[in-house]
């Protein structure tokens, strides 16, 4: 058993972890709530670890290193290269927890990761992962690596050895895990467990197989879960979304405010961080040595100071009505968006934009994400992930390149629908920032819409479904479970038109039945005066088709 952890046992760590999730990424995406086919949990996680173990060996051959390396340059170089690898916010947590590792190991300038240091990069890593998330929800991988933590310090503090501290590691996360359906009630209804728990639970257990120098084994902790939903004596659920309440509104004029604190802890920044969310958008608290620079958009202005103060005085505020930011002189600005299918990325492309090929089944990672944005080779970028799971993705992008000197401003389009409407906004002539604002509120204004195929069999807020079954989503929500394409997609736009809806878009996939579209269009436009409808050949997979009203 190994009392302390080098560099070779640091990658070892990691191969193992990825060696797990190779073997049981199948199961981890099966745990994901949603019968959909881009329920990919596992499948992001190892492929995030897959590139990162590849990068990071890529990166020191072309410095000229080979062999054993010093450990704050093994940790180093896996952590900078499982961020730029990740995909999907959990690839994105996953490389946070990395990091965690990684700053305990650099900061102490350590030639080994003794039992006292694991317990800090553990919960270093917790803190890291849980920064990452800006309303982190209990009852996911958070919960179950702030248990593990909190575990693993419990030991040490009794003496407990290194192998010690990795065996009450697993059987925390074990634990924690199981108790998951019990703090979100989406799980509980569903019948599983978190399936980013999941994945860190093989995390843990690779650790206690490196140390305790076991091969890896056929089975692991986390095969005692059952994988598949239980569907008896739940034919009349319901329930709400679980992911939290709809982005703040503002009545009457929004206001820009910024200012500048000092000394603020890491703590506090994310307090302030999670305050500022709750009473605006766009917010941005970025640190730098002693200083903490605070921006938000918001129609409470003395509540935006407020937040600052509970942590130091504010200074340089600067308060500017929204409507007067535009008409200034626009210096370069590209566009880069995700596409999911060829149509959707020859539309991005006619608009002006730059594109990278991501979507369910595979989105970009945060490095193919920032190739991209390096690519665009201009000052300022605008940054359309038109996914809700690439988001993470493309905000470590934007960090990373605004570490070189780039601009990068990443619009909250979350689906393709909303990217399109998003960039029918764009105006060469205006400024950066009223681009930003204007696009930014037409993604958040689209209602959008889908219509897929059930991959397996599961609960949802339209009713239990079964393999084959057509499912209505509206807003994100899986609320319409159908056997006819055309009658699932006539609900979904009544779920999305409204009173004053406009504009109707239909982005076709590539298994959309012959003849849906053109019943479609002529029904919309019989029976809803007023209301043009276009359709993109979208070409995308998985989704027969893709809705928005504007």
């Amino acid at each position: 058993m190994l009392e302390v952890l080098d560099a070779e046992s640091v990658r070892r760590w990691v191969v193992v972890t990825r060696a797990a999730l190779a073997a049981r990424r199948a199961e981890i995406d099966a745990l994901n709530v949603y019968p959909v086919p881009d329920g990919d949990t596992g499948t992001n996680m190892y492929l995030t670890l897959d590139q990162a173990l590849d990068t990071a060996r890529t990166e020191q051959e072309r410095l000229g290193i080979f062999g054993t390396v010093p450990l704050p340059v093994e940790t180093a170089a896996l952590s900078r290269s499982a961020l730029m690898s990740a995909r999907g916010n959990s690839g994105v947590i996953l490389s946070q927890m990395i990091r965690g590792v990684s700053e305990v190991v650099t900061a102490g300038n350590l030639e080994v990761i003794d039992a006292d240091a694991v317990v800090r990069a553990v919960q270093q890593g917790a803190i890291r992962a849980r920064e990452s998330v800006v309303r982190p929800q209990e009852g996911t991988i958070l919960s179950v690596a702030d248990a593990t933590a909190l575990a693993m310090a419990r030991v040490r503090a009794e003496d407990g050895t290194l192998g010690d501290l990795t065996r009450a590691g697993v059987e925390a996360a074990r634990t924690a895990l199981t108790r998951t359906p019990e703090q979100l009630q989406v799980l509980a209804d569903a019948g599983v467990v978190d399936a980013g728990g999941a994945g860190y639970l093989l995390f843990v257990e690779a650790l206690d197989q490196v140390v305790h120098e076991l091969g890896t084994p056929s089975r692991f902790a986390v095969d005692e879960f059952t994988l598949n939903p239980s569907l008896e004596r739940r034919a009349d659920w319901s329930r709400e979304r679980a992911e939290g309440a709809p982005p703040p509104s503002h009545e009457g004029p929004a206001y820009e405010v910024m200012y500048l604190l000092h000394d603020v802890s890491d703590d506090g920044v994310s307090r302030l961080r999670l305050r500022l969310d709750e009473i605006g958008d766009s917010v941005v608290v970025s640190t730098a040595e002693d200083l903490c620079h605070v921006h938000v958009h918001t129609a409470d202005i003395g509540s935006a100071l407020a937040a600052g103060l509970e942590h130091a005085a504010p200074q340089r505020v600067a308060v500017t009505l929204l409507e007067t930011l535009v008409q200034r002189p626009r210096s370069g600005v590209t566009i880069v968006a995700c596409a999911a299918g060829p149509g959707i990325a020859a539309a991005l492309q006619e608009s002006g934009a730059i594109t990278l090929a991501s979507g369910p089944g595979h989105r970009a990672s945060a490095g193919e994400i920032l190739a991209a944005v390096r690519a665009a080779g201009s000052e300022e970028v605008i940054l359309l992930p038109n996914d809700r799971d690439t988001r993470m993705a493309a905000d470590a992008a934007a960090h990373a390149a605004e570490q070189e000197g780039q601009v990068v401003h990443v619009i909250t389009s979350g689906t393709a629908v909303q990217g399109l409407a998003a960039l029918a906004v764009f105006d060469p002539g205006a400024s950066t920032q009223h681009n930003v604002l204007a696009m930014t509120h037409t993604a958040a204004a689209t209602r959008h819409g889908a219509v897929t195929v059930a991959v397996k069999a599961g609960l949802t807020s339209g009713g239990l479904c079964e393999v084959g079954d057509v499912l209505g989503v509206v807003s994100g929500d899986i609320t319409i479970v159908g056997s006819d394409a055309e009658q699932v997609t006539l609900e979904v736009l009544d779920g999305i038109i409204s009173t004053d809806t406009e504009l109707v878009t239909l982005v076709v996939g590539e298994g959309a039945p012959d003849g849906l579209v053109e019943s479609i269009t002529e029904q919309v436009e019989s029976r809803r005066a007023g209301i043009e409808v276009e359709v993109l050949d979208g070409g995308q997979p998985h989704y027969l088709l893709l809705l928005g009203a504007e």
